[in-house]
């Protein structure tokens, strides 16, 4: 069942004068799924996490091709706040619905509208466009990466570590297999239609639903 994209999301953007280009999609609820789907390069398409400093809450933001190095963001968070850290974590999908007062949706990137400080990862500078999650799983938001970064006040630091991804680049092979004597029979059909007049010809195949009469 298709998700409707969040209304109060597109109010908190239209308030803050941004007009992004959503995209709609098939359901997907990872950032490499949305890649495949959206037929864009991993880099672009930034996926959010939730993450738990002690007892305060941060949006963090990276590129899908990497993946989060937990002593770096402890780090940024410390130099941030100016506080010491002692542990930094993601929280429970539980833990991220009772805090956000999420149903069916999931969390977006846009850490204003969660009234959340974001932290990004420093290669969104170097994006021109950028794919951002808004919460619902058919729906994202396509808009400049310094737009995002402006909108957000995001808080930039370099703590991700990249990874190897696998895009699908074309359909699998089909797993069905033709048994040999499936095979045969076929060949025998094809050979008894050869030996068939013209007219009768015709209405064979129309009846297997492969051709119409006036298209041989």
């Amino acid at each position: 069942m298709k998700r409707k994209l969040p209304a109060a999301l597109i109010k908190y953007l239209e308030s803050k004068n941004v007009d992004p280009k959503i995209l709609e999609h098939k359901t997907v609820y990872t950032a490499i799924d949305a890649a495949n789907t959206l037929k864009r390069k991993v880099d672009e398409i930034i996926k959010s996490l939730l993450v738990k400093a002690d007892n305060n809450y941060y949006i963090v933001c990276l590129p899908a091709n990497q993946n989060l190095d937990f002593d770096k963001i402890k780090k940024v968070i410390e130099k941030t706040a100016g506080v010491k850290i002692k542990t930094v974590r993601i929280p429970t999908e539980e833990m991220m619905k009772s805090l956000l007062k999420l149903r069916d949706e999931g969390m977006s990137a846009f850490g204003g509208f969660h009234q959340l400080p974001v932290i990004a990862e420093k290669k969104l500078e170097n994006l021109k466009k950028a794919v951002f999650s808004t919460g619902s799983f058919n729906h994202s938001v396509e808009m400049r990466a310094k737009d995002f970064l402006k909108l957000e006040n995001a808080v930039l630091a370099s703590f991700g570590i990249n990874k190897k991804v696998n895009l699908i680049n074309k359909r699998p092979a089909s797993s069905i297999k033709i048994k040999p004597r499936a095979n045969k029979t076929m060949a025998k059909k094809k050979r008894l239609l050869r030996r068939l007049p013209r007219k009768r010809l015709q209405r064979r195949r129309n009846n297997f639903g492969t051709y119409k009469e006036d298209s041989l």
